[in-house]
C-alpha cells in the first residue's frame, strides 16, 4: 500500500535515502518511512506559513524556531537543578568495588539461579570474610579470579543500575539485596570510597542551561510534531505508539 501525505505519495527513492540512518532500529524500513512522513508534514507546514529555503534542513529548522519559540531556562531553574543533582557536577568521586555475577542467559533457570544467588548473599551478609572465596568459585565475571574486585570505578564506568547502588553504599558494606543489571544478578560489596569535589555553580551554569534548554526544546518539538501529524492527511501508515520516532 502506498503512503500518501497530504496528497503526496512517497517514493521508494525518498525512503531509501532515509534508510541508512535507521539501521539500528527494530524495524528500519518502518522507521525510515515514518521519518520521511514527518519530513513531508513539516515541509508542507513550512510552505503553508510562507517559509522558504532551498535547503530542506534549514527550512525545517526555521519552521521549528518560528512555530516553537522557547525562552532560555532561568537562573532559578538552573540553580534548582544544580542543587537537586549534585552527583552530576561532582568530579573525582571513586569507589573500589567487588561483585559476584550470576549471568543470566537464555538457557539458564532464572528461579534456580536467583535462589542460589540469594543463598550466597545471605551467607556473605553473615560471613563477609568469605566474599573473595565465593567470587572465585561462583562468579561468571573474569573478576572472580581476583576475588570479584573490579578496581576503582568512576561514574559512567558501569551499567547505570549497578552504578546507582555502588555510589550509594558506605565503604566496607555488602548491599543487602541482589542487584539486577542487563548482565545478570550481582552481589555487591564496596571496599572503599574516595569522595569527590562538587564543582562551583558558576563553573557549570552554562552547561546546565544548555542541557535544560535542549531537553525543553526536544519536548516542545515532539509535541509540535504530534500536532502536525494529527492535522495532516496521512494514508498507508499509522503514526502512533512506540513505533513512531515521535516517541523517543
Amino acid at each position: 500500500m502506498p503512503v500518501i501525505v497530504n496528497g503526496h505519495e512517497l517514493t521508494d527513492a525518498e525512503v531509501e535515502r532515509e534508510l541508512d540512518h535507521h539501521q539500528d532500529a527494530a524495524n528500519p524500513m518502518r522507521r525510515a518511512t515514518t521519518a520521511v512522513v514527518l519530513r513531508r508534514v513539516m515541509l508542507d507546514e513550512a510552505a503553508r506559513l510562507g517559509i522558504a529555503d532551498a535547503d530542506e534542513e534549514t527550512l525545517i529548522d526555521a519552521l521549528l524556531e518560528k512555530a516553537v519559540p522557547l525562552a532560555a531556562p532561568g537562573e532559578d531553574e538552573c540553580e534548582r537543578h544544580y542543587r537537586q543533582h549534585p552527583q552530576r557536577f561532582t568530579v573525582g568521586e571513586l569507589v573500589e568495588a567487588s561483585h559476584i555475577l550470576y549471568q543470566v542467559t537464555s538457557r539458564v533457570d532464572l528461579d534456580a539461579l536467583r535462589r542460589r544467588a540469594e543463598k550466597t548473599l545471605a551467607e556473605l551478609l553473615e560471613y563477609p570474610e568469605r566474599f573473595a572465596e565465593r567470587a572465585r568459585t561462583q562468579s561468571n565475571c573474569p573478576s572472580g579470579e581476583v576475588g570479584g574486585n573490579l578496581g576503582q570505578l568512576g561514574r559512567g564506568d558501569t551499567a547505570p543500575e549497578f552504578e546507582k547502588i555502588v555510589f550509594s553504599m558506605p565503604a566496607g558494606s555488602i548491599f543487602p539485596r541482589l542487584v539486577e543489571s542487563r548482565f545478570g544478578l550481582h552481589i555487591v560489596r564496596v571496599e572503599r570510597r574516595i569522595e569527590g569535589r562538587l564543582l562551583p555553580y558558576a563553573q557549570v551554569a552554562p552547561q546546565i542551561a544548555a542541557a535544560l534548554g535542549e531537553t525543553r526544546r526536544a519536548t516542545a518539538w515532539r509535541q509540535y510534531l504530534q500536532l502536525l501529524v494529527g492535522q495532516a492527511r496521512i494514508e498507508g501508515i499509522a503514526l502512533e505508539g512506540a513505533d513512531s520516532p515521535l516517541v523517543q
